[in-house]
């Protein structure tokens, strides 16, 4: 017998099925049982008397039985199959779990982050955990679906590069046959190098960053959402197209994910028509004016500042989302386009909501003797990076583009309290699937 999914049987009233999936959960009543049968559509009930045996959570089953229209009083307007439920005749215990460390039933998955991640492979198996994972697949999805209908092109970009060029600090270094080599930071040479060929270009790459830090924002291995194009007029056109690609990416959510975001009790962020922007040095006045708290001359925004300039937008412009442009130059990587009023400030930005950065990008330096001096007087040696300094060299548009974290997203759109809930198997200076500190060195 072909199987059926969990949420076809609503449409198989008085057939025989066959269904295969987990015991989600199980009710005894005297001599009739209840078994909650989850599969990846979603749960179907099961009733039965003794011969469902002794059935418990997680167990793999296979059951055959006949569709049934519960009654009206028994009806469950909360389940997709709320109005069936199988009769089982025959019960096919394929394998069996061991007792549970926790309850899996809980409408909210109650245990401590450590927990969580040590019984990864069980707890994603949580429909509130799942849920989180669901939003991000829309997230990547639709970041794919606004840059394709904007005529960008997708490329994968290299992990093991040769140089390290965005700073050796945050970096990791790997050991290549025998040469040294390092986990990409970023795709942004490559993408930047290939605007010199395909003109629209974009990734959905992982990135890794040897960030000293152990925070609820920061991880060593993420996500990262990238688009570079070329012929741009203005940084400006820069920052435009990464409104479009986050309001495009937001609406998506909030049309596909209902049930997901309800199940978090919470709706995607409000974005105003234009997302409102600022320059760094006004943002920091408005914070100095709000809180009294001098942060003027600081080359970037605390978290603390992030998060008071995210209230600010949401108040006075009516937006969780707000652009915080013109950074200090010698703040940003060397291929940054310092303004031409001011050189000192540069022509990036970064999208901040909900009181966290989201985004970063700008327009880029496309004119090879300026890229060249800059490199140096970065400390960057134009040895280690010829092969982008080639494109450069060899006739280059002027260029922008900009960068998301598909984690950052997805956490700060859910409400999430860490990132590594936003991140399937999370890698941080404590964690490589297992607590570090469990390993013998």
């Amino acid at each position: 017998m072909t199987r059926t999914l969990a949420t076809e049987t609503v449409a198989k009233i008085g057939e025989q099925v066959l269904i295969k999936g987990w015991v989600n959960a199980r009710r005894d009543h005297g001599k009739i049982v209840f078994v909650d049968i989850r599969d990846r559509s979603g749960v179907v009930q099961v009733v039965g008397k003794t011969d469902l045996g002794d059935l418990r959570p997680e167990d793999v089953v296979y059951i055959t039985g006949l569709v049934k229209k519960r009654p009206d009083n028994l009806v469950n307007p909360e389940l997709a199959t709320g109005t069936v439920e199988v009769a089982a005749e025959k019960v096919e215990v394929v394998s069996k779990a061991e007792e549970l460390p926790f309850d899996m039933g809980q409408e909210t998955l109650e245990v401590e982050l450590p927990t969580l991640l040590d019984y990864r492979a069980l707890t994603l198996r949580h429909p509130k955990v799942q849920a989180i994972f669901k939003v991000q697949e829309v997230v990547i999805d639709s970041f794919r679906k606004a840059m394709q209908a904007k005529d960008f092109m997708e490329f994968q970009a290299p992990s093991i590069i040769s140089s390290a060029p965005e700073g050796g600090a945050e970096i990791f270094e790997v050991k290549y046959f025998d040469h040294k080599t390092y986990l990409a930071q970023s795709p942004q040479l490559y993408k930047s190098l290939l605007v010199g060929d395909f003109e629209r270009v974009f990734s959905v790459n992982k990135v890794f960053r040897a960030e000293p830090s152990v925070t609820t924002r920061h991880l060593t291995e993420v996500v990262s959402l990238d688009a570079e194009f070329g012929f741009i007029d203005s940084w400006v056109e820069v920052k435009d197209m990464a409104e479009y690609a986050i309001k495009f990416i937001l609406a998506e959510v909030e049309k596909k994910c209902a049930q997901e975001l309800a199940m978090f009790g919470i709706s995607v962020p409000k974005v105003a028509d234009e997302i409102p922007h600022l320059k760094l040095r006004e943002a920091q006045e408005i914070i100095f004016q709000r809180t009294g708290r001098d942060c003027r001359q600081e080359k970037d925004l605390a978290p603390e500042d992030e998060r008071e300039i995210c209230k600010w937008s949401l108040e006075e412009k009516g937006s969780d989302l707000v652009f915080v442009t013109h950074y200090p130059t010698r703040a940003r990587p060397f291929y940054t386009y310092p303004d031409d009023k001011d050189p000192e400030f540069n022509q990036g930005f970064d999208l901040l909501g909900r009181g966290v950065e989201w985004l970063t990008g700008g327009r880029r330096i496309h004119d090879y003797q300026t890229l060249l001096a800059h490199a140096k007087e970065w400390g960057v040696s134009p040895e280690n990076i010829q092969i982008y300094l080639q494109a450069f060299k060899y006739g280059m548009p002027p260029l922008g583009g900009f960068a998301f974290g598909a984690e950052r997203i997805t956490m700060l759109t859910l409400g999430l309290g860490n990132i590594r809930e936003a991140t399937m198997f999370p890698r941080d200076m404590e964690r490589v699937d297992v607590r570090l500190s469990t390993i013998q060195k």
